[in-house]
């Protein structure tokens, strides 16, 4: 009797073992399909200034959202590199060994940029263009400008490869879903025409926009969501929360000088006093929950 129990327990749990590989199995090819899809997209045209006063408008752009993660000469770094999950570089954007600039055209440039692809057409892992498909064609051409007159810096970091296990986490949801831009992207969603900079709202919901505050904050602004495991949940940026007692030099003070797990305070330090009155103003006129 006791035999045939173990017998039973035994199929029982070789069964349920079957059913984890099979699932895996599975999952690592949805994974592997996802990073293998090409897109096929066509850059619309874009003129690149080459006046002084676009490239340094280009340098602000990039020094608010590209040093973060490219490293502060751009010439890129490890975003991951963890032998469970697997490698992702933020790559070298110089036109030295190993840099985008070496080899991008300006439509390459458009496509990673706006669209979230590489020259090849595969998505991009991490790459936040869901936000900056909002960009301008004038903000963009003037961040691709400027890109393109940074010094070159000899850095190959290689390309991205997931071990099975990330690539298992990736057909599970484990990344979110902005971890592959391009799938999300409405790549024919109209775009914003030219904003002049100015202390607005209006303006300020542009840079909110292009920094990225929903993907932790919620599409409304109300807070909620975790930015990364472990970390405090995003507070409610509407004027239900402590966006709506600021001050405008209590938030200005709040930005240059504070540090925390999860808020990318040094991406926000770049912007003037100025445009960061503009987000306050936005954030105000938010609808509170």
């Amino acid at each position: 009797m006791l035999a045939k129990v173990f017998k039973w327990i035994g199929i029982v749990i070789g069964g349920l073992f079957m059913l984890v590989v099979l699932a895996a199995g599975i999952m690592l090819l949805v994974g592997n399909s996802r990073l293998s899809r090409k897109y096929d997209i066509q850059p619309e045209a874009m003129v690149i200034p080459t006046d002084a006063a676009s490239i340094e408008q280009g340098r602000h752009w990039a020094e608010t959202l590209c040093a973060h993660c490219h490293a502060g000469d751009y010439s890129g770094k490890p975003l991951v590199d963890d032998s469970s999950i697997g490698f992702i570089p933020a790559p070298n954007l110089t036109s030295g060994e190993g840099g985008a600039g070496a080899e991008f055209s300006d439509a390459d440039w458009v496509r990673a940029l706006r669209h979230g692809v590489d020259p090849e057409g595969r998505a991009l892992i991490g790459m936040p263009s869901m936000n900056y498909y909002y960009l301008s064609d004038q903000d963009l051409g003037a961040l691709i400008a400027y890109l393109k007159t940074v010094p070159p810096v000899d850095n190959d970091l290689g390309e991205p490869e997931m071990s099975v296990m990330g690539k298992v986490l990736l057909a599970a949801g484990g990344f979110g879903k902005d971890i592959l831009p391009a799938e999300i992207i409405d790549h024919t969603a109209t775009r914003p025409s030219a904003l002049k900079p100015a202390i607005s709202a209006e303006y300020g919901g542009y840079l909110t926009r292009l920094g990225g505050c929903r993907d932790c904050h919620g599409e409304d602004l109300s807070g909620g969501h975790s930015p990364e495991p472990g970390s405090p949940l995003a507070p409610d940026l509407t004027p239900a929360g402590p966006a709506g007692a600021w001050s405008k030099e209590a938030f200005i003070a709040a930005v240059r000088s504070m540090k925390g797990v999860g808020m990318p305070w040094d991406e926000l330090r770049p912007l003037s006093d100025g445009e960061l009155e503009a987000i306050l103003l936005y954030l105000k006129s938010v609808p509170s929950k």
